[in-house]
């Protein structure tokens, strides 16, 4: 199992906002230890609102492509509906030119909406949108000179792509949440999957992954070329107890105000202390207890390949963030793969 970590570029810690010079600089810091410590993956994710600064995510993996040896660098998740796939290809693939082939994307329709009035779509054309977008980036992945037509964008005609990525194919996952849907579109095309579960009980998701297998068999995939990948909200400090009161303040904060802006329930921190229990999404605690839980979600989802945290939306200071990374590079992912 790959362990990393995605980043959505935060400037609030709790109630202190940080300048976003700061911000930025913290976060390459903790990208720069990510790759020291030996984890696998580092993905920014796309939004453009105030409290974050990761609208232009291949700007920031560039940088961070400077600083670092051996992590993966990627998008979580970059919103190809509101997206021209070709500029999308050419940032990605520079960026794998600048990181010597370590670049990779995971592309979905995005969960925060703010992209599309911003860049002239339209919410009624949410999944089209996204289907045809996606049929373009493969071609352009696939092939040099692309022939192609669609209704959103103008058609290529015999037009070549550069540049080309140093990687032979230059990595596309799909990001999914629980639509049925997806699972199938994945697996019918055969891209690694990356489900984002950021509630309830995580084996729910079983049935779903099973869709994606099952349609990737159907259409000829191997079941090695069926990756899936889990994004979920997590933290790792000495102890469960520390962990826990470490993270609750800020992730109470979080979804009081996810909340307000989307009409869901406030949480209760009975309802927390679920999520952060054997079968509950968040992975929480000490070394010992994080390690046991990934190998628990590994099993209920018939084994999983990767697993990021989402780590700084919980009001947590960079010192504890900077810690966190050790302790998922030196005892985490030891105990992971120990098994």
């Amino acid at each position: 199992m790959e362990i990393g970590i995605d980043s959505f570029a935060s400037a609030m810690y709790g109630s202190n906002q940080l300048t976003p010079v700061v911000a930025m600089e913290q976060l390459l810091e903790r990208i720069e230890l990510a790759d020291q410590a030996g984890l696998d993956v580092f993905g920014i994710g796309e939004h453009h609102k105030k409290e974050f600064l990761d609208s232009a995510t291949a700007v920031i993996l560039a940088a961070a492509a400077s600083r670092t040896k051996n992590i993966r660098l990627g998008s979580a998740v970059t919103v190809l509906s509101a997206a021209d796939p070709v500029r999308v290809f050419q940032s990605f693939a520079t960026l794998d030119l600048i990181s010597k082939g370590r670049a990779e994307l995971v592309v979905g329709r995005g969960s925060s909406v703010e992209a599309y009035p911003l860049f002239g779509f339209s919410l009624d054309d949410y999944d089209a949108l996204f289907k045809e977008k996606l049929d373009l980036l493969l071609k352009i992945r696939d092939q040099e000179f692309v022939t192609w037509q669609g209704k959103f964008r103008a058609p290529l005609h015999n037009q070549p792509v550069y540049p080309r990525p140093l990687q032979q194919k230059l990595p596309v996952w799909l990001g999914v949440g629980g639509t049925p849907e997806s699972f199938v579109r994945a697996g019918a095309l055969g891209l690694p999957l990356m489900v984002a579960i950021i509630g309830g009980n995580t084996a729910r998701f079983r049935p779903l992954i099973d869709l994606y297998r099952e349609a990737g068999a159907r259409s000829g995939f191997k079941p090695e070329e069926l990756k899936v990948g889990l994004h979920s909200p997590g933290y790792v400090a000495d102890t469960d107890a520390i962990t826990i009161n470490e993270y609750y303040p800020g992730y109470a904060e979080l979804w009081t105000k996810l909340s307000r802006e989307r009409g869901w329930p406030s949480v209760t921190r009975p309802q927390f202390d679920y999520l952060a229990g054997p079968e509950g999404v968040l992975v929480l605690g000490g070394p010992e207890r994080v390690a046991e839980k990934l190998l628990r979600h590994s099993e209920a989802l018939g084994g999983i390949d990767r697993f990021t945290f989402q780590m700084d939306n919980a009001g947590l200071t960079h010192q504890q963030l900077m810690y966190a990374i050790e302790l998922i590079g030196t005892k985490v992912i030891p105990l992971v793969k120990a098994g």
